[in-house]
């Protein structure tokens, strides 16, 4: 199996795994827009993952099997654990983590990827805040921060893989220090749900398109 086992196969899988993490019903539009591949080449794909067993398809809603999520999630955990080499170790900026991993992810034996466990003192989560399969869970109790309102006093706890592949936002957040861990005060929120945060002493405006992506919990 690992032979026939290729960077397109894992890439499908991993994206529906994902989808699925962040609560998104798995259908072949949300496929074409995450992956951004013709409709007709997703459609191709998707029956050969069902032809291999990896995938089934309800109406119109697309599920990994056992043997398929197995295989997403060892490539998830492998990219998870390389972020977090990259951000605890090498001291790779915390938003280029995850186009970094991605390259990493496909060449990781299992060997070494029990060795970074060690090292990384087996982490629960990415230093993005995403659950790393098989790992000890941490119990958090989190929220969207477009919940949020003003004078809220919240800890950025999670940012969605939606918002770890748009390298512009991941960029924005760095940039004025909002990463997991921070502290921020919620200031203002406009009637279109854009929130004004302080972060430092820095205020900094969330549009809708981040704020139903980043979890948080009360600072």
């Amino acid at each position: 199996m690992a032979d026939e086992f290729h960077p397109p196969v894992e890439e499908y899988l991993t994206t529906i795994y994902e989808l699925a993490e962040d609560g998104v019903t798995v259908i072949q539009a949300r496929l074409v827009e995450r992956l951004g591949h013709s409709a007709p080449a997703v459609w191709e794909m998707v029956n050969r993952l069902k032809a291999k067993g990896y995938v089934t398809a309800e109406g119109r809603t697309i599920s990994l099997t056992p043997d398929g999520r197995g295989l997403a999630e060892a490539v998830v955990r492998k990219h998870r654990l390389a972020e977090r080499l990259l951000t605890d170790v090498i001291g790779l900026p915390w938003h280029k983590a995850h186009l970094e991993a991605g390259r990493w992810e496909h060449v990781i034996s299992d060997e070494v990827e029990e060795r970074l466990r060690v090292i990384l003192h087996d982490p629960s989560t990415c230093p993005h805040g995403n659950p790393i399969p098989g790992a000890t869970p941490v119990v958090r109790r989190m929220h969207l921060i477009a919940d949020a309102e003003p004078g809220d006093v919240v800890r950025l706890e999670r940012v969605t893989e939606s918002v770890e592949i748009d390298h512009a936002a991941m960029s924005y957040l760095s940039e004025h220090n909002f990463i997991t861990g921070t502290v921020a005060e919620v200031r203002a929120k406009a009637p279109d749900g854009t929130l004004s945060i302080s972060v430092g002493g820095h205020t900094l405006a969330l549009g809708k398109a981040l704020t139903g992506s980043l979890y948080v919990s009360v600072g």
